[in-house]
């Protein structure tokens, strides 16, 4: 028996090292949705959501115009561009450079080209006979009309000597305007004269892991570079994201100690059982059931999201009920039909568009029947502890009565306010701004500040899909959908990078030649972030501020309105995480009634066919229906609004619903006191349980965990109300038997 708890012990263990947190932005959005799946080809082509560094300076342009600093700034780009899952790095440096260097190019283009005119006149000079002066003559004529046609070209387009970085002329004229003002085409990198902005953006695919691992080497480069800025901001997704799994990750252990003590002292100091130390038996068993289920997640290679960090408050509060109730003697069938239901109620929220919701409720509904399972074995075991005498078990007990008018009259009112909050329930917000959701996070300060100086913090793309996006044709409807976006939109979304704002130097109509000369002109370091090698794919990348998401979907659904007709045989579609976001938040707003009313009516069923006493399941699905109702109404009264995790409040008030319901109608049918204490003492230890999120840092954890309190604040009235307005029948029938259950050996002094 010993090697077989060291084994089992072990498997645990190494289930639970095995487990991973990922709160990454994929678990917020539907899987296999097509805005998804276009965020995901995006990252795959051109790099996800980069890593936004702010550098700022105190003296304007200093970071660029000063040559050592610009050459430390240069070779900071390069180690970023070094670091591992990088994709690209977009920085003014290595714009400039490059630019530098396509310049360089273009002039030993044309000084090649003016020599081949030179030696080709000379020799056709030659060969019709003229000597060495006639010919040198006819050559000087040629390469002054070479000049007359491109000379002036090459004085205007460098007019501040030669083409590198070590020129501050040269500098000074690429990047700003005759104010000194960083110039329009370079507003994603040079937001204001003192600042530069640096973005990494990181390969397609990448877990969230591997970006918390980016963005920490992205700062510590950035530390180590010498540079010297006057401030520093590192921000970006990828580092929001990180610090939230960070953030998870360090209230998972300190959020489920703190619920552990704290429905251990109510379990412990509630005199609900004459043996002291038995007391402690329900939260051993949810303890075990919940380390279990963790480890299975951890077998399964199988990450948890954010979910997680309410999955252990949860589970210590309503899992430790059902072995609380199955530790005592009688009412086995009703205790396991009631946790039946409550995991079913759990499990209904796989139903959900997120990730995070459908993991979370699954987790719950295997934590149900696995902590059920270990509280078999402990009753079987060491058998049952019977309840503290009463003197009040053997009077009548129960609820008062009342008058069948004084009944109806509250029942009815209670089913207004429930039908209220019913009614309220498609037409109620859904908390959907990231900064409100995140809120508490330190690293959203970052990102307001980072919103403030670029003009946005999140990224949305106009894909263009043809055979061949260089075409004139659309490279010209390119140019017709930016200037349409900017003219109608341009107070919410502002050109980042775009292949029409690259080439804009080809004037109005180039042709095809001449689109590929200019290509061939700009160096691949920009073109790379717009078009795909194969020609197929191009993009306009808009910067978008931190909204609601209500407001997002309006401005998109407006963006494609304005965009002109693609020309024949071309696609176009919009992508980004805020394109998907909105299309979560469509998902979710839409199926809110049925994932609510699913759980409700799925919980019922299981009570109708597993209890004897059909009329307990109605006061059951009654008690559910008036429970979600009272507390849909307080979310319309307080805030008006639900997140992604209250949105399925109904699924989460059914496991408690239906066990007070269950449970409390036992005690009526008995009459016995110690069972209405006993169901009062679980109620408390599911809303401490519960209570424990509100000392989470995240916004999000921490409303969840206040309405879910009041959810078992509710559910414990209703059932109340319930049994008193329609009272059973006592039944003395019910599978109670006279004494405790003999255990298997004696443990009586055993302290489980």
């Amino acid at each position: 028996m010993g090697a077989l708890v060291v084994v089992l012990a072990g498997l645990l263990l190494a289930g639970l090292a095995q487990l991973r947190v990922d709160t990454g932005i994929g678990s917020f959005l539907p899987e296999g949705n097509p805005s998804l799946e276009a965020v995901e080809e995006k990252a795959r082509a051109f790099g996800g959501d980069p890593v936004v560094v702010l550098l700022e300076s105190d003296k304007p342009r200093e970071l660029l115009l000063e040559q050592e600093k610009l050459l430390r700034l240069l070779g900071l780009e390069g180690e970023l561009s070094r670091l591992p899952d990088v994709a690209e790095v977009h920085g003014a440096a290595t714009a400039l450079n490059q630019t530098a260097a396509a310049a360089q190019n273009l002039l030993a283009q044309i000084s090649g080209r003016r020599d081949a005119l030179r030696n080709a006149a000379e020799q056709q000079a030659k060969q019709e006979g003229a000597d060495d002066a006639e010919a040198a003559a006819e050559g000087k004529a040629a390469v002054a009309k070479f000049d007359r046609r491109y000379g002036s070209l090459v004085v205007r387009g460098l007019p501040a000597g030669l083409p590198t970085v070590r020129n501050p002329r040269f500098v000074a004229t690429v990047l700003y305007d005759d104010q000194g003002r960083p110039k329009p085409q370079w507003q994603f990198v040079l937001p204001n004269d003192r600042t530069v902005a640096i973005l990494v953006r990181p390969r397609g695919n990448l877990d969230q892991a591997a970006a918390g691992r980016l963005a920490d080497a992205v700062r510590t480069t950035v530390e180590n570079s010498e540079l010297d800025p006057a401030k520093v901001t590192v921000t970006g997704v990828p580092v929001v994201t990180s610090a939230l799994t960070e953030r998870a990750q360090q209230e998972l252990p300190i959020l489920g100690a703190i619920a552990t003590v704290v429905v251990g002292l109510i379990f412990f100091l509630v005199p609900w059982s004459a043996r002291r130390r038995a007391r402690l038996r329900p939260l051993v068993a949810a303890l075990l059931g919940t380390a279990l289920t963790l480890a299975a997640f951890g077998w399964l290679g199988q990450s948890l999201s954010l979910g997680v960090v309410a999955f252990l408050p949860i589970l210590l509060g309503i899992g430790s009920d059902f072995p609380f109730y199955l530790s005592q003697p009688g009412h086995r069938r009703r205790a396991l039909v009631a946790a039946l239901a409550a995991a079913v109620g759990f499990a209904s929220l796989a139903l959900s568009s997120l990730p995070f919701v459908r993991e979370l409720g699954l987790a719950l509904a295997a934590g149900i029947v696995l902590t059920v399972g270990v509280a078999f074995g402990i009753r079987r075991f060491f058998g049952t502890v019977p309840p503290a005498p009463s003197r009040r078990d053997s009077g009548r007990g129960g609820l008062p009565q009342a008058r069948v008018w004084q009944r109806t009259v509250v029942l009815v009112v209670a089913v207004g306010v429930a039908g209220l909050g019913w009614a309220a329930l498609p037409g109620l917000d859904i908390e959907s701004r990231p900064d409100q959701l995140a809120r508490g996070l330190d690293e959203l300060d970052d990102a307001r500040y980072a919103e403030k100086l670029l003009g946005s913090t999140g990224e949305v793309s106009i894909a263009l899909r043809g055979q061949n996006v260089l075409d004139p044709d659309a490279l010209q409807w390119m140019r017709q959908a930016e200037e349409a976006v900017v003219r109608e939109h341009g107070d919410q979304m502002h050109p980042v990078i775009t292949l029409s704002g690259l080439l804009q130097f080809l004037g109005d109509d180039p042709t095809g030649n001449q689109i590929a000369a200019g290509m061939r002109l700009l160096p691949s370091y920009l073109t790379s972030a717009v078009i795909r090698p194969n020609l197929e794919v191009a993009l306009m990348t808009f910067g978008v501020e931190l909204r609601d998401l209500d407001q997002q979907r309006a401005l998109f659904a407006a963006v494609r309105q304005a965009l002109p007709p693609p020309p024949k045989g071309y696609e176009v579609e919009l992508a980004g995480l805020p394109v998907a976001a909105v299309q979560g938040l469509n998902l979710v707003s839409g199926g809110r009634s049925l994932i609510n009313m699913v759980g409700v009516f799925a919980a019922g069923l299981v009570l109708a066919i597993g209890l004897r006493q059909r009329r307990d399941a109605g006061r059951a699905m009654l008690t559910i229906l008036l429970a979600t109702g009272w507390v849909l109404a307080l979310a319309w009264a307080v805030s008006g609004s639900l997140n992604p995790l209250t949105v399925a409040i109904g699924s989460l008030v059914t496991a408690t619903g239906c066990e007070f319901a269950v449970m409390l109608a036992a005690a009526t049918h008995r009459r016995r006191h110690w069972l209405w204490r006993g169901v009062g003492t679980a109620a408390l230890a599911g809303s401490a349980g519960y209570l424990v999120l509100a000392l989470s840092g995240v916004a999000v954890l921490r409303d969840f965990g206040l309405l879910l309190a009041a959810s078992v604040a509710c559910s414990y009235l209703a059932a109340l109300g319930v049994l008193w307005a329609l009272p059973p029948a006592p039944d003395r029938s019910a599978d109670m038997p006279s004494g405790p259950s003999k255990p298997l050996i004696d443990r009586t002094e055993v302290a489980v």
